[in-house]
Parts: C-alpha cells; structure tokens; sequence
C-alpha cells in the first residue's frame, strides 16, 4: 500500500542492526581523491603501488609520473580546470598516472570503453566536448581516436607506448611477438596532434596548484545506454570522495597495508574505478592488474603475487571458483570478495569459499552512485539473496512502481530510491533525464525491491526487465534463481519476449555445466517446484556460452537481439 509522502518518515531498520565495528553516522571524508593520491605516495614512496603483468610501479614512481603529466597538460596542452580529458585505454599503469594528472589540475576525467566502436565513442566525445585524448599506441585503442581527432572530436592525443609497462623479457618478446598489434603513430594522419606519453614524464616538470572543491565535476561516467543513447552522470570530487570514504569505514581495515588487491576489471567501468583503484590506491595498497580477464592469466596471478582483496562479477567469480584446473594453484591469499554488477547466486558464493577458503559478499550500486550504495557484512554471515545494508551516510527507501511519488509501506515491494553524499548531482546537459531521474531529492534506481526488518534490502529485478505476462508481473531473476537450483546448469539468462497468448512471456537460456546433458522437458519440469505457472518460461534455449559484457557480466540485450533477429 503506498504511503502519503507528506507525511513519509524514512524506515531506517539497518541502524540498530548494523555490522559489529561500523557506525552508520560516521564522518564522511569528501577531500579530494588528488589529494588522498598525494598523501599516499608521500607515505608509500618507496612501496609497490601497481603491478602489471611482472611489472612493478612504486607509489613515488606513480607520483612522478602523475606530476609529469599534470604539468604537461598545463604547460604544453593548455590544459585548465574544467576542461575534460578521454581516457582510452585497457588497465595498464598509463590509466591511473592519466587519471590522477587530470584530476589534478582540476579536469574533468571521460572514461571511454575501448572496445566501443569509432560510432559510440563520437557520441560520448561529442557530449562530453572532451579536449584530449589519452591512449596507448595499441592498434585497438591508436586506430579510434585517430579516427576521433580526424572527426574533429577532439584536439589530439597524448600516446604512450604500451610495451614500457611491461618488464624487461615481456617488453622484448612483445615487441617480437606482438608487433604487429601496435601502431604507428608518427606515421599517422595525425601525427602533428600527438604528444608522447614517455616525453612528458622525462620533463619532470611541475604542475601548478589548482583549488579543487567537493561540488566540482571530476569524471563524466556514461551509462551503459541500455534504455537509448548513453548518458554522462556528473560524478563530483565530493561524490568519488565520499563513496570510496563509505567503502573504506564498511571494510573497516580491509583496504590496509599489507592487504593488496587484484583488479580484472577494467578501470574506465565504475565499479572497478571506486572499488579496484581508487579505494586501494589511496589508501597505499598495491594493486595487480590484467589488461583483460583471461582464467589462465588469472590463477597464475593470484598464485604468483597473492593478492588478499578480489572485486569481481558473479561470472568471473564463477568462473574462477568452478575452474578445473584451478586445483594447481594457490588461491588461499584471497579473503574477501567483492561481488557487483549483478545479481550473486548462492551457488557461487558457496563456490568462492569453497576454493579460496575466503568469502564473498555482495555489493550493489549503479554508475550514478558512484557506484556503492549496499554492501553485505563483509565479516558476519550473509542473508541469502540480500545485496546487504545501505553504506554509512547512505539512506535507501521504496516508492510505488508506477507513481514514484509516492512511497511504499515497510517490506512491501516498490523502486529503490537512495539519497547520500555519493548520487551524482545530475546528467550533463539532461534537463528531461534529470527531472525523471529523482523523486522527494532520491534518485530513482529502476530497481524493483523490498527491505527486511533488519534493514537489508533485496534487489528482486530491473523495472525494465519485468516481463507482463497475461496483466502478472513476472521477474526475470526469479525464474533465474530457480534454474541455478538445477545442479546442472552452469549459468543462465532470462528475458521476456512477445507472445500472441500472454503478451509477453519469458524465455531462458542456458548453458550446461561440462560433461552433462539436459533436456528442455527436464528442466521445464524441475522449474515446477520452484516457481509458478505464469513464471515458466516459454521456451529453454541451450547455448555453449551467454553473450556477457566487457566486465562479465550476462548480457540481456545480446540474447533480445539474437532472439528477435533469429
């Protein structure tokens, strides 16, 4: 029954049932993350800060680096505050130095996919009016924003040779190897418009101090445009700052020296920009990082440097939890998991633990937040299916699904809205987006959920995943959660499709795990003890893999579009 929102007093239960250890009314520290960066070099100097396939990087090498470029951008570029810069490229020790010069001197930071096409990285150059471009002279990244800077979509490039953030024999035997995966960008048709990466940290030159406040814009964080073309949410130094502040309080001293953390997810997406950089980096951690998840790298990684802290999305933690060769090696070193980006089934979560002798818990958030708004205890037991309790300084209510102006009485299902120092002030130059987009100063999610007594909230599925079938809601994750039940099914996606009878109906699909069979009718009828008439889905459809992501996580829109061009 929804309530009279006049009269709305927030439903707050997690207060007096918080984690051991955390106070919901802490302080929340909105300084700067340059400045944090600052603090950590000068603390960490001499410390590993960054290692990159065997190759090291110190936190005083970092700083250098991140000076260097910060006057160069100034000095050469003309850089100034406010102006925005395109980062453009996979992990890789060029990404944080970049990121930390142009927040520095007061940029504004465009984080761009670099498996995009030339197409959608117009449109993000084009509403974000970014004026340079960092990149690496790798041809997947070199050959787009040759063509962007050719579209007049920016001024030009600074490049850095991707193989100096190798070691040594690595650096040598791509060159060798891998040649032909790099360009050349001096022979380009931009080679006028390009400023060398390794120049610009030979300067050593000094940048200029610029005042930066809590409501300035640090990073412009496009959405991932799945209702329409991407929007830029306006992420503040004050929103980044608070939110790695709220992970930091929630993790109590799991983001400590000599913790250290492994990033395989890339640094443009959110989660990994809050989570696998920021929050480490600034608290002196060292991070190890892959350029992009493949399992062999992987367990060879957690084996060689043995990291303590693992973000991840649920497939990759699958994946790596359930991988047959994982046996030969050592993955002891990981005690906690941070799983976001969807939803965490139990069987992978008892998985984890079984593999790593660690725990997972899961986290929820969205790029207009920075992205953590939830978070499991990360050292009391988990309630199944629950993203967790809101951060500190975070408040989370409900609101009817089709009148967001009102909200919903306690425990009864309705949107997810969230208020806190890390939501986003707004998109950029989105009048419309930005008036749908809160409702009573909460942002509105497009999450369907509920809250328990204790104050942890459930995610039950996406307004824009629900499937009408015959006038019922049906959710997606519901049929979903009951198919991993099936000790066959190895992952599985689910979406609605257009049905003559019913409207809409869902259809699934499957991918088994190696070695076994299963049939349509099998499935069909184990999903009959678990979920409703109306719930079964039309049709299973068996698939050797589900399309995911760049960072892993299943893709819906993919299987819409195979399903509907099929």
């Amino acid at each position: 029954m929804a309530k009279d929102s006049k009269n709305h007093q927030p439903y707050q239960p997690w207060i007096n049932n918080y984690p051991e250890g955390i106070d919901y009314h802490a302080e929340i520290d909105l300084t700067p993350v340059p400045v944090r960066i600052d603090r950590a070099i000068k603390e960490n100097s001499d410390k590993v800060a960054l290692d990159f396939l065997g190759g090291e990087t110190t936190f005083g090498e970092l700083g250098q680096h991140i000076d260097a470029l910060a006057a160069a951008m100034q000095q050469t570029l003309g850089v100034k505050k406010g102006d925005r810069i395109a980062l453009l490229m996979p992990n890789c020790p060029f990404f944080p130095a970049a990121y930390y010069a142009a927040l520095k001197i007061g940029a504004t930071v465009v984080n761009c996919n670099p498996l995009y096409t030339v197409v959608e990285l117009s449109h993000i150059l084009k509403n974000s009016d970014a004026r340079f471009i960092v990149t690496t002279d790798l041809e997947l990244t070199f050959s787009k924003a040759e063509a962007l800077i050719n579209e007049g979509l920016a001024e030009g490039a600074i490049v850095a040779h991707f193989p100096n953030a190798l070691p040594g024999l690595k650096k040598f035997l791509f060159k060798i190897f891998k040649g032909r995966d790099l360009s050349k960008p001096q022979s380009s048709s931009i080679a006028g418009k390009i400023s060398n990466y390794e120049d610009f940290v030979a300067a050593n030159g000094t940048p200029t101090p610029v005042d930066i406040t809590p409501d300035d814009p640090a990073v412009l964080q496009f959405t991932g445009g799945t209702t329409g073309l991407p929007k830029a949410a306006v992420l503040t130094h004050g929103n980044i700052a608070a939110n790695l502040s709220q992970i930091d309080l929630w993790g109590i001293d799991l983001f400590r020296p000599p913790n250290s953390l492994v990033a395989v997810l890339p640094f443009f997406h959110i989660f990994a920009m809050t989570v696998c950089m920021n929050t480490p980096l600034t608290n002196g951690l060292k991070v190890v990082m892959l350029p992009r998840y493949e399992k062999k790298q992987l367990l060879e990684l957690i084996d060689r440097t043995k990291p303590n802290i693992f973000p991840a999305v649920p497939t990759l933690s699958h994946a790596l939890a359930t991988a047959p060769e994982r046996t030969k090696y050592d993955l002891s070193s990981l005690k906690i998991g941070i799983s976001g980006g969807a939803a965490l089934p139990n069987e992978t979560k008892e998985a984890f633990g079984k593999a790593t002798g660690g725990r997972i818990a899961e986290g929820y958030g969205l790029t207009e937040t920075s992205p953590v708004l939830c978070c499991c205890p990360l050292y009391a037991p988990n309630k199944d299916n629950s993203i967790g309790q809101p951060l500190p300084g975070t408040d989370v209510q409900f609101v009817d699904v089709e009148d967001p102006t009102k909200f919903v009485a306690p425990g009864e299902r309705g949107e997810l809205v969230a208020k806190g120092p890390q939501v986003m002030p707004g998109y950029l130059d989105n009048p419309e987006a930005n008036e749908n987009a809160f409702t009573h100063g909460y942002f509105r999610t497009g999450d369907v959920g509920y809250i328990d007594e204790d104050g942890h909230i459930y995610i039950v599925d996406r307004i824009k995943d629900l499937i009408i079938c015959s006038g019922f809601n049906v959710y997606p994750r519901a049929i979903e959660d009951a198919l991993y039940k099936n000790e066959k099914v190895d992952e599985c996606n689910v979406i609605g499709v257009k049905d003559e009878y019913r409207g809409e109906a869902p259809v699934a699909f499957v991918k088994l795990k190696d070695g076994v069979t299963a049939t349509e009718d099998e499935l069909m009828e184990f999903l009959k003890t678990y979920i409703s008439k109306i719930e079964m889905p039309k049709e299973i459809i068996f698939k050797d893999e589900l399309p995911k992501t760049l960072i892993g996580k299943l893709s819906k829109n993919e299987l819409r579009d195979e399903y509907n061009n099929g």
